[in-house]
């Protein structure tokens, strides 16, 4: 499969880059960002949702910049893998995606900013064309949903990258820029629940870093994800936990999910609730089995949505069971 055609823009500087994206849009032309393009060209070789310009953040180096509290867009997942001044559960995170050559590639804002993907909507332009077309890729047809039959209004096509969750449970900020300006938010405050949509990201606006918060290094945590396999596939289901404090002596804890629903789901309630009647491993199969009952999957991925929510509890225990070991 080729990639069809496309004009490269390959700005130096994130002004240079809001230029390029101010006069693509006055000239009235969609276009695409690319980061690393492990997502996008493969859709795009599957005539995905194409267009015709493409700007490219590879040579920005200002947006590669990785401290233990700020973490560039452009900054590569082996990068942030290899870097111990990156937070352990960050680390352990970025290190369960993909392979290692994927790693090498692939950056740390690409993934926060993955697209959702179904069984409908991740075929070959042949293999869609065959059956016609879906809500999210309808080739102005007007299709409807295939996982939710006769309804055109919501995508719910599932979000599948690892680092979001993790970031969460580390109250991570992430910052935005377009040629309007800048803008920040609590990471679980950027997406929104739309499997097209994705998140607040509007016509031009790119992420340009992540922070954390000075006390993040206080906290602990692990990520836990069911998949098919291990060097390729997405999550089916996907927990990060962080906590301060060590085994009955709790004084935090924060747990997210990914893989279930078409935004990654940060679970304040839950985790709050868990806190307020902290038992220690009395305490695990109550939280897990409340994760359980908070999300909602669809039958899009692999694994049914009966057997991802029935592993919850499971990885949630997995993920948390650090905080007994001596």
């Amino acid at each position: 499969m080729r990639v069809p055609p496309f004009t490269l823009h390959t700005p130096t500087s994130i002004e240079e880059a809001m230029d390029t994206a101010g006069t693509l849009q006055a000239d009235g032309k969609e276009f695409d960002w690319i980061a690393g393009g492990t997502d996008l060209l493969p859709n795009y070789k599957w005539h995905l949702n194409t267009q015709n310009d493409v700007i490219s953040l590879a040579s920005i180096k200002e947006m590669k910049t990785l401290t233990a509290t700020h973490i560039g867009a452009m900054v590569k997942l082996h990068d942030l893998v290899e870097d111990t001044n990156s937070h352990p559960l960050l680390r352990q995170t970025a290190g369960s995606v993909a392979s290692v050559l994927i790693r090498r590639q692939a950056t740390v804002g690409g993934n926060i900013c993955l697209d959702t993907r179904c069984f409908w909507f991740n075929q070959s332009e042949e293999w869609r064309r065959s059956i016609e077309w879906c809500h999210k890729c309808d080739c102005d047809t007007g299709a409807d949903c295939r996982v939710i039959p006769n309804q055109n209004t919501l995508c719910v096509a599932t979000y599948q990258a690892d680092l979001a969750p993790a970031l969460m449970c580390l109250d991570a900020s992430i910052h935005l820029i377009s040629p309007a300006g800048q803008r920040s938010m609590p990471l679980n405050e950027f997406f929104e629940l739309d499997g097209m949509k994705r998140n607040v990201l509007v016509d031009g606006e790119i992420v340009s870093h992540l922070t954390l918060p000075d006390d993040a290094a206080d906290w602990d945590g692990k990520y836990e994800k069911l998949c098919l396999r291990e060097s390729w596939d997405f999550p089916e289901a996907g927990v990060a936990v962080s906590w301060k404090g060590a085994g009955n002596e709790l004084q935090g804890l924060r747990i997210a999910t990914t893989g279930c629903e078409s935004i990654p789901v940060f679970h304040q309630e839950q985790a709050e609730d868990a806190l307020e009647n902290w038992q220690g491993k009395d305490s695990i199969k109550a939280l897990g089995q409340a994760i359980r009952k908070e999300v909602k999957p669809v039958n899009n991925t692999y694994f049914p949505p009966a057997y991802r929510r029935k592993m919850l509890p499971v990885l949630v225990k997995r993920a948390i069971s650090p905080l007994f070991e001596e």
